[in-house]
């Protein structure tokens, strides 16, 4: 493994990568992997991967992966009628 991660940095440097583009190609594709793996479960994603669950947000936003959280409002409560008594 070690011997072929040496042979992708020595191709990348050759062929003129910048550190940042590479870094991105290969968190790019880790998240894919891990999302993959996990059958799109987030949080499993994170831990498997080893980083916090808001920085894979931020990371999969960045990247353009998955589809993004619907932040949805919690439903109003319905005010209780109150039942009037009827006198009569």
């Amino acid at each position: 493994m070690k011997e072929r991660f040496e042979s992708l940095v020595e191709h990348l440097i050759q062929n003129g990568f910048f550190l940042e583009e590479a870094v991105e190609i290969l968190e790019k594709n880790l998240i894919e992997r891990a999302l993959v793996s996990t059958n799109g479960n987030r949080s499993a994603t994170a831990k498997l991967l080893g980083i916090h669950r808001n920085t894979l947000q931020r990371k999969m936003m960045e990247y353009h992966l998955g589809s993004p959280r619907v932040r949805r409002k919690p439903p109003r409560r319905v005010s209780s009628v109150r039942k009037r008594s009827m006198a009569g």
